[in-house]
């Protein structure tokens, strides 16, 4: 193969490369995987575009969007978590609600950034 040839083969093939794929830090990790195990552990039941979900199914879909997001290099902070995987429909946009033991609702986003500012608060 010619020289020239041979370098533009070489630009193509690292063009069709997929993008390098950066896990989130450690402790990203670490407090993502506390905060999925609060969620399927809660008992609670979750608001999802317009119907209820049992823990367990909440924390699955949460979790396959984490897993989703992780792949695009789009979680960086626990935060970015929250935000992006675990606080509104990315179809609808609507918010996730989160209803505890027949207790009053609020939003996945108010209930997940209070048990991670419990969790660092002993750590």
């Amino acid at each position: 193969m010619k020289p020239r040839y041979a370098g533009a083969v070489l630009m193509l093939g690292l063009l069709w490369q997929p993008a390098a794929r950066a896990e989130p830090p450690a402790a990203v990790q670490m407090e993502v995987s506390f905060l999925l195990g609060y969620i399927e552990g809660s008992g609670c039941q979750f608001y999802r575009n317009g119907s209820w979900h049992d823990a367990k199914t909440a924390q699955a879909h949460i979790r396959d969007k984490y897993r989703y997001l992780v792949a695009r290099n789009r979680i960086t902070t626990t935060e970015d978590f929250i935000e992006r995987a675990a606080t509104a429909s990315s179809l609808s946009g609507q918010p996730y609600q989160v209803r505890c033991n027949g207790g009053a609702t609020v939003t996945s986003r108010q209930w997940l950034h209070e048990e991670l500012a419990r969790l660092r608060t002993y750590h």
